[in-house]
């Protein structure tokens, strides 16, 4: 059913999207990630940065590495470029979007 409670709903701004999980009927499965916010420019998306490290082998260390993940942001949340948001894995909402905003982070 995903991570929202009953008593979270209510607190949240009413939308008619139904690509939202608190107010829509979108399940979320899978990966919580959390990332910054680096576009809003697609109407109803987010384009997040997420930061990793990978392990060489070779040389028995780590390196730093950037992904870029495009998100799907429901009517009833806001995401301003800056923000650190959690976003949750989803069915496919359009060709490049399979991931949905959940909420806003401290950043």
């Amino acid at each position: 059913m995903g991570p929202f409670e009953k008593g979270e709903k209510a607190k949240v701004n009413k939308c008619e999207d139904r690509n939202c999980p608190v107010h829509g009927s979108l399940r979320t499965r899978g990966a919580i990630l959390e990332g910054v916010v680096v576009s809003t420019k697609p109407k109803s998306t987010a384009v997040i940065q997420l930061d990793y490290y990978r392990k060489v082998k070779k040389y028995d260390r780590l390196e730093k590495r950037r992904g870029r993940l495009s998100v799907h942001v429901p009517a009833c949340m806001v995401a301003v470029v800056g923000d650190r948001i959690t976003v949750m894995e989803c069915r496919k909402v359009s060709k490049t979007k399979s991931h949905v905003l959940l909420q806003k982070g401290k950043g």
